[in-house]
């Protein structure tokens, strides 16, 4: 069992696979992009596969594949059919842009991976493409769609950006209101390659609520799990439910469970912090696996309390990093 110096239990791994994305989201990178790193300082698949046992070995659960966007990586169901017979590992999940999920939909079923999150911005297409700036929509859309229908554990990804999407707020709900989804609306984060400075948001937390509250009042607050970084909805009448997530706002820190391990290797305790250490070397040497716990022991061990204290490592509040290059 993995517990932080202040108290809270980790077992939640966000396990990125690559640092690459198909789409240029543009609250996430510039325009041009960003300078992906070179395949050699990438995790292999034998060492995802290594570092994933390692930290189940230590109490982690649950691991969530991230990117970038995960299955640009080529071989990445390889390292999804090793994690499905993991034992002591009891939840599988993978957040998508769904460009590239469809022809491996068939066989996430067959593994038992059905929980999947989709990052969707806007469910109108001139909307979509401005944000990602890439003709994608109808692949999205017909990917997401299939997902629904063939039962797996849908969960939209829906960050309200100011003066770009935050009037498909209410039309996502409506489309969704026939299907077991959950809609989560997100704040905007600082993490877009520097391409933008905040220190404050218009859509927090409280906005997207009250602006949902105006056109569905009958919702009510459902209980979530103490550690769950969403506030959790359900609107009479919807099948589904909607959440939001502070993302910006931090109101969740006190229950974290998480640590992220970037495609390189960097341990990250706190989204909004700096890389603690670098496992990528050390997996790569031999015997290297109490090496690798005994630097996750000291990384816990010295997790700041909140994402405020984590920021306060950082020199100013322009974050260089894109959200692709931590991972999700």
């Amino acid at each position: 069992m993995l517990i932080d110096n202040h108290g809270r239990q980790i077992n939640y791994l966000r396990l990125a696979v690559t640092d690459r994305c198909n789409l240029r989201c543009n609250y996430c990178m510039p325009s041009e992009g960003i300078d992906f790193v070179q395949n050699d300082r990438l995790l292999t698949i034998p060492e995802l596969k290594k570092v994933s046992e390692i930290l189940v070995s230590q109490g982690i659960d649950k691991i969530r594949i991230t990117g970038g966007e995960p299955f640009v990586r080529k071989d990445l169901m390889v390292l999804l059919r090793h994690l499905a017979q993991l034992e002591g590992l009891k939840d599988i999940s993978v957040t998508t842009n769904a460009t590239l999920i469809g022809p491996h939909i068939d066989e996430l079923k067959a593994l038992g991976i059905t929980n999947i999150n989709v990052s969707l911005d806007s469910i109108n297409r001139e909307t979509f493409e401005r944000i990602t700036r890439r003709k994608q929509f109808d692949t999205v859309h017909d990917n997401l769609i299939r997902l629904i229908t063939e039962g797996f554990n849908v969960r939209i990804n829906f960050i309200v950006l100011d003066g770009q999407n935050e009037q498909d707020i209410i039309p996502i709900l409506d489309v969704m209101k026939h299907h077991e989804v959950s809609v989560r609306f997100l704040e905007e984060m600082p993490f877009n390659g520097g391409s933008k400075n905040f220190n404050t948001i218009k859509w927090n937390y409280k906005a997207i609520l009250e602006h949902i509250a105006g056109t569905f009042p009958n919702y009510q607050k459902l209980e979530s799990p103490k550690e769950s970084t969403s506030i959790n909805y359900k609107i009479n009448g919807h099948k589904g439910t909607f959440g939001i997530i502070p993302s910006f706002s931090r109101t969740f820190c006190g229950s974290c469970n998480r640590l992220r391990i970037t495609a390189t290797g960097d341990v990250i305790t706190c989204l909004y912090g700096k890389p603690k250490a670098n496992l990528r070397d050390m997996v790569r040497e031999e015997f290297s696996e109490e090496k690798v716990k005994e630097t996750i022991l000291k990384t816990i061990g010295s997790r700041a309390k909140t994402g405020f204290e984590a920021q306060n490592e950082h020199s100013n509040t322009v974050f260089d990093n894109s959200m692709t290059s931590i991972g999700g």
